[in-house]
């Protein structure tokens, strides 16, 4: 024998005994010390000490430090506008001052402190907030996505869901359940419903810069009186433009920088709320009365309800803070809110109803008319910093649903930039800022007071709180399972006040809010547009899929040439073999010795360990080395640079050569989830063309994390080990195998990229053609390509160009 082949033959002896243990003659289960083992140990220890350190007191405190400069500008700024909008015709009675002050509080201390910080922040999607999180939380326990790609391997990954044993507590969610998966009518409601609250996120995100630097700017009249409002306006546009440059520092810096900013603001606004209340009235301590919200109302009739939209400004921000969770721990953010931002706003508010009851003909500016003369100069220039930062709250939590959005290929793919190492959620997108930049700017030199955006303001925020409100009541009734009265109280306490709050904003419709809806109607179209032509894309190439014949009959073709390397051909499909392919091979019949068909997936959990990112299937005839793979990744994770991505690839191609080859099960087994649904992996066919067998989609012994995730089901499901049963020759072959692989690699890797040219059917509808054929096709063509999100190198790229008519 060559005495090569005779090194390998016991090297590969010797790895076996030290990695696994030569078992006996019968095939026996993965013992607990093998590297699978010991890599899941790491990952794991690796994930605990990340707990630790982010449930221990110094990052709790370091955390609740920055959330101070990141969270709470926006929230804390309300008081320079809430008492001028809400009082625009002037105080018509003494007690009104009460009357709103009461109605202050008792808003801001429902709609902020208990529905947002203490109840929906607990309603994170593994640490992560807002509206697409909850909409991800309901997705992970119901098959609520129109796009059909799910995998019964997705949910095996580590946080996908809870595995809970069904009891009779639990018909009722099961009853969602099922018809959230059924109804086509309900999937859709509830993907509307998310992308509408998107969508007035991102409009907000436009409103609130301008009218926080505005009611800072304008308060320069008070010393500065013959300031024009001309003036004030390009003032407030220089400000804006500086804003909006910085975001490319990072939220981890800017955090930082602002948060002793903030903390000084909250502490002045704090100090001259309690001086006012203590030298003007100290009698406005009434308002905790409720009965002076009852007798404002009584008084004011249909001007007190219509006085509602502008009251609601108080807890304006109360969106960013729970969407920008990500960033943050909940206990950071209770902890400083409650001991911070809470008694600094509540005594601002205070201060400045005590200084109307005396100066009832200052409304028109009480924030500045309030302020001691001594502190007015400070007080300005820490209101102007104050209002750029907090802009930066809604800025930052335009960033992560633009990105959330693009994960759930609702909207043209734009350059995401990540611009902290140390926390992976913070977000610079370059494209964005400037639309959002210049956006502000046309608003602010349009409407050219606050009241007018003041009124826009409002139904961005009660929207938003309405939205998270019905989400929050179904993450209670199919993720909490909570007592259902509880839920019902919840339910109606929240809507039913909310619901009264939006009809006050309804009423003023034209004179204001009809700007953010007519900015989020035209953000929804884009989103609507590019998700359903991706859904009729995806099942356009599901149907038809090149099946195993043909795939067989081109791959044994004399005319198909190898040529040395490795191609990666990028696909969404993550079943099946593409229709470009025999495509390109009829237009070019030659295809590389290694070709790996590579699915970028984003699953509903905000992050993929990259243990479990890979999931692999050798399509037929094995000695072709053609492969399928689907990359996993959440909704917060970034995608690597192609060189790295490449070589963590091919890796794990690598150890899935080795794995298929040593494990295997005896007999098809079921494994139950948490969900009771039972997928078989099964080496048979399957029975059709949606089945859900897991030779249909994937090789039942994936990866690494697969055989590693498997063993939390029990023994009776572990893969068995069948090196014992192996003679040297194979084991040989699989290193060598191994080899090829790297070999190939190190010839050169190039990228095959589909070129999608989708276009309506001749017989469609003229509303179809116009969506598909011009809508579409515009956004396609004018955002950035497919090349660059990828990172790919355009001297190793290879776009292949095709038609469909859907």
């Amino acid at each position: 024998m060559d005495p090569g082949v005779e090194k390998n033959k016991q090297q590969m002896e010797l790895d076996v005994d030290l990695e696994v243990g030569l078992p006996d003659d019968d095939a026996a289960t993965i013992e607990r010390q093998d590297s699978l083992f010991r890599e899941a140990v790491r990952a794991e220890h690796a994930g605990a000490a990340h707990w630790d350190e982010q449930d221990s007191w110094g990052r709790t405190m370091r955390l609740a430090f920055q959330c101070v400069g990141i969270l709470y500008g926006d929230i804390g700024t309300s008081p320079l506008y809430v008492y001028s909008s809400t009082f625009e015709h002037g105080i018509g009675h003494p007690d009104d001052v009460v009357g709103v002050l009461s109605l202050i509080i008792y808003s801001f201390m429902l709609f902020t402190v208990i529905k947002i910080v203490f109840i929906a922040l607990h309603a994170n999607d593994h640490g992560d907030g807002g509206t697409f999180a909850l909409y991800s939380l309901i997705s992970r326990h119901a098959k609520v996505s129109l796009i059909p790609n799910h995998q019964a391997e997705d949910e095996l990954i580590s946080g996908y869901s809870n595995r809970e044993k069904p009891s009779a507590t639990l018909r009722r969610a099961h009853w969602l359940k099922q018809l959230l998966e059924t109804s086509k009518a309900a999937k859709i409601f509830l993907f509307l419903l998310t992308i509408l609250a998107i969508a007035m996120v991102i409009s907000d995100a436009v409103l609130t810069p301008p009218i926080s630097v505005l009611s800072a700017v304008g308060g320069l009249r008070e010393k500065v009186p013959h300031l024009t409002t001309d003036q004030i306006v390009w003032i407030t546009v220089a400000i804006l433009v500086v804003l909006f440059a910085i975001q490319r520092y990072g939220t981890d810096k800017v955090g930082y920088s602002f948060a002793p900013i903030i903390l000084l603001w909250l502490l002045l606004i704090g100090a001259t709320g309690l001086y006012n209340l203590i030298k003007h009235d100290i009698r406005v301590l009434r308002a905790f009365n409720p009965k002076y919200t009852i007798d404002y109302f009584r008084r004011n009739k249909k001007e007190g309800w219509v006085s509602l939209g502008s009251i609601l400004l108080c807890f304006t921000g109360s969106e960013a803070l729970f969407a920008n969770l990500g960033y943050f721990s909940i206990r950071s953010i209770q902890m400083s809110f409650s001991f911070g931002l809470l008694p600094s706003v509540l005594l601002t508010y205070i201060g400045q109803a005590a200084f109307l009851s005396k100066n009832p003909k200052n409304v028109a500016n009480t924030f500045f008319a309030s302020t001691p003369i001594s502190l007015f100069w400070p007080t300005f220039i820490m209101a102007i910093a104050a209002s750029i930062i907090g802009s930066q709250a809604m800025i930052s939590c335009a960033f992560a649903t633009v990105s959330h959005l693009q994960s759930l290929s609702c909207f043209p793919r734009v350059k995401i930039l990540h611009t902290s190492k140390r926390f992976p959620g913070q977000l610079y997108i370059p494209g964005v800022n400037f639309l959002l930049c210049v956006a502000a700017c046309v608003v602010t030199v349009s409407f050219k007071t606050t009241v007018i955006i003041g009124k826009a303001h409002e139904i961005c925020v009660i929207l938003v709180m309405i939205i998270t409100t019905l989400l929050m009541t179904i993450v209670m009734l199919l993720v909490w399972k909570i007592n259902i009265l509880w839920i019902a109280l919840f339910f109606i306490i929240f809507t039913s006040t909310e619901a009264v709050y939006l009809s006050s904003v309804l009423y003023k419709f034209t004179h204001g809010p009809y700007v953010p809806v007519a900015m989020s109607v035209v953000l929804m179209v884009v989103m609507i547009v590019w998700h359903y032509v991706h859904v009729k894309r995806y099942k356009y190439e599901l149907e038809h899929t090149t099946s195993a014949d043909k795939v067989k009959e081109m791959l044994e073709s004399h005319d198909l040439k190898r040529v040395r390397g490795v191609a990666l051909f990028y696909t969404e499909l993550v079943q099946g073999i593409p229709p470009i392919f025999p495509h390109l091979i009829e237009k070019i019949p030659t295809i590389h010795s290694v070709l790996v068909f590579i699915s970028i997936k984003h699953l509903p959990v905000p992050h993929v360990e990259t243990s479990q990112r890979f999931l692999f299937r050798q399509v037929e005839l094995k000695d072709y080395k053609v492969f399928r793979c689907v990359a996993r990744y959440g909704y917060r994770d970034s995608l690597e640079e192609a060189k790295d991505f490449v070589v963590t690839l091919l890796e794990n191609l690598q150890h899935y050569i080795r794995d298929v080859n040593l494990y295997t099960f005896d007999e098809p087994h079921n494994i139950s989830t948490h969900s009771s649904c039972n997928h078989s992996f099964s080496r048979e066919k399957p029975s059709g063309r949606y089945a859900v067998h897991a030779e249909d989609m994937l090789t039942p012994i994936e990866s690494f994390s697969e055989i590693t995730a498997l063993s939390n089901y029990g023994s009776d499901h572990l893969p068995h080990f069948k090196a014992s049963k192996m003679n040297m020759e194979e084991l040989v072959k699989i290193e060598q195998e191994q080899m090829f692989i790297e070999k190939e690699m190190e010839k050169g890797v190039v990228y095959i990229l589909g070129e999608t040219e989708v276009v309506a059917r001749p017989h469609s509808s003229l509303l179809k053609k116009i969506v598909v054929n011009y809508i579409y096709s515009f956004l396609r063509k004018n955002f950035v390509q497919g090349q660059k999100i990828l990172f790919i190198p355009y001297g190793q790229l290879l776009k292949v160009g095709i038609s469909y008519e859907i």
